[in-house]
C-alpha cells in the first residue's frame, strides 16, 4: 500500500506551522513502514485527482491567497469538487478552508467565489480572532477533542449541507458567535486549527490516513503506535487552554 499525498500550493499557503501537517502524515506512515509519496501542487499544474488519496491545503496571508485563488477556483474547482464528492480526503486550514466554501464576502463588500465543496460561506471582519482553540468533535476518534491555534478575521458560517467539525470549548471557532468550529462533508474537512493541527492531534491524523487507505484499498486496520507522549502533550494543551479561556 502507498498513501499518495497532495500538498496544495505549499509556497503560498503555509503559515503558522501548517507544513507540520504534511510532516505528521509522512512520519506516521514511516513509523508503520507504509509507503507514501508527497506531491507539491503548484499554480498552473494540470491535476488528475484520481492520483491522490489525501490532499492538504494550508492557510496563507492575503497576498499569498490572492496569488492562487484564481488558479484554484477556475482551474481545479469543478474536477476537485467531483473528486471530493467521490471521497477524496481533504484537510483544509483557514484560507484553504475558506476557498473550499461557497464564497467569501470581504469587509469592503467584494464577493469572491469559492469552489463550493463545503457548504460554508465566510464574511470578512475587521477584528482578528486569535488564540488557542479547543474543540469537542463527534468524529469517531479518541479522544474526541482537537486542539490548535486560530488567527483569522473571516467569520465562517456552516450551511445545512455540511456539519460543524465540532463545538468550541475555548476560543472563537468559525465566527465567535454560534459556538461551532470547522465543517465537514464526505471526507472533506475544513477548520481554523493552525499550530499545526495533526502533530497536536495524532488521533485525527490517523483517522484521515485510515479514511484515505480504506477508499483506495478497502477496509484496513492501521498498526497502533505508541502515542503516549503525544497524547500527554494534547491533554496538557487542552487543560491549559480551557483553564485560560
Amino acid at each position: 500500500m502507498q498513501l499518495r499525498i497532495g500538498h496544495m500550493y505549499p509556497a503560498q499557503m503555509n503559515i503558522y506551522g501548517d507544513r507540520g501537517n504534511i510532516i505528521a502524515l509522512q512520519q506516521r506512515c514511516a513509523w508503520r513502514n507504509l509507503a507514501y509519496e508527497v506531491t507539491s501542487i503548484q499554480p498552473g499544474m494540470q491535476i488528475d485527482w484520481a492520483d491522490y488519496d489525501i490532499c492538504f491545503f494550508g492557510g496563507g496571508q492575503d497576498s499569498g491567497q490572492s496569488l492562487i485563488a484564481n488558479d484554484f477556483v477556475h482551474r481545479h474547482g469543478t474536477d476537485l469538487c467531483a473528486a471530493l464528492r467521490d471521497g477524496l480526503v481533504m484537510l483544509a486550514i483557514c484560507g484553504g478552508y475558506q476557498l473550499l466554501g461557497n464564497y467569501f464576502l470581504t469587509h469592503t463588500g467584494e464577493k469572491l467565489p469559492g469552489i463550493g465543496a463545503l457548504d460554508v460561506h465566510t464574511i470578512g471582519g475587521t477584528k482578528r480572532l486569535i488564540g488557542n482553540l479547543a474543540v469537542q468533535t463527534d468524529l469517531p476518534i479518541a479522544p474526541q477533542t482537537l486542539i490548535g491555534f486560530e488567527n483569522h478575521s473571516g467569520r465562517t458560517y456552516v450551511g445545512s449541507g455540511a456539519r460543524p467539525l465540532g463545538r468550541v470549548i475555548a476560543g472563537a471557532g468559525n465566527n465567535g458567535e454560534d459556538g461551532s468550529e470547522g465543517a465537514y462533508m464526505h471526507n472533506t474537512f475544513g477548520c481554523y486549527l493552525h499550530g499545526s493541527l495533526l502533530p497536536k492531534n495524532p488521533h485525527f491524523a490517523d483517522y484521515l490516513i485510515a479514511l484515505a487507505l480504506n477508499r483506495r484499498y478497502g477496509t484496513i486496520t492501521l498498526m497502533p503506535l505508541d502515542d503516549t507522549v503525544e497524547r500527554q502533550a494534547h491533554a496538557v494543551m487542552m487543560a491549559r487552554t480551557i483553564r485560560h479561556k
